[in-house]
């Protein structure tokens, strides 16, 4: 998991790779409930570099990208959003696999 530390540095994952955007925060419960999950899930989809965007230290982006609710998944290829998986829920590792595997690998 990439942690970006400057809107540079996310533009530059967006703009050279693959990416899932993973949208979460600090004091988020249900971001802290999946984190663990993610390095499974990260394995499953290499084509994908995950970048972890922190939603409170990067609120310009998130409102750009529509993130109201987190934990918040966007994938994009080519610097080109092909899918996202964004609401207030708490998501479980079954899911996200499922939102990623529909993405037409």
């Amino acid at each position: 998991m990439i942690i970006p530390n400057s809107y540079e540095k996310i533009a530059e994952w967006i703009e050279t790779k693959d990416v899932v955007l993973f949208f979460t925060a600090g004091w988020c419960g249900d971001c802290r409930f999946i984190h663990p999950q993610l390095p499974e899930i990260e394995a499953e989809f290499p084509e994908f570099t995950f970048v972890e965007i922190d939603r409170d230290k990067f609120i310009d982006l998130a409102i750009q990208w529509d993130i109201f609710g987190i934990p918040s998944f966007v994938a994009l290829r080519e610097g080109k959003e092909v899918g996202r998986y964004v609401n207030k829920e708490r998501k479980t590792k079954a899911q996200i696999t499922e939102f990623l595997k529909g993405l037409n690998r």
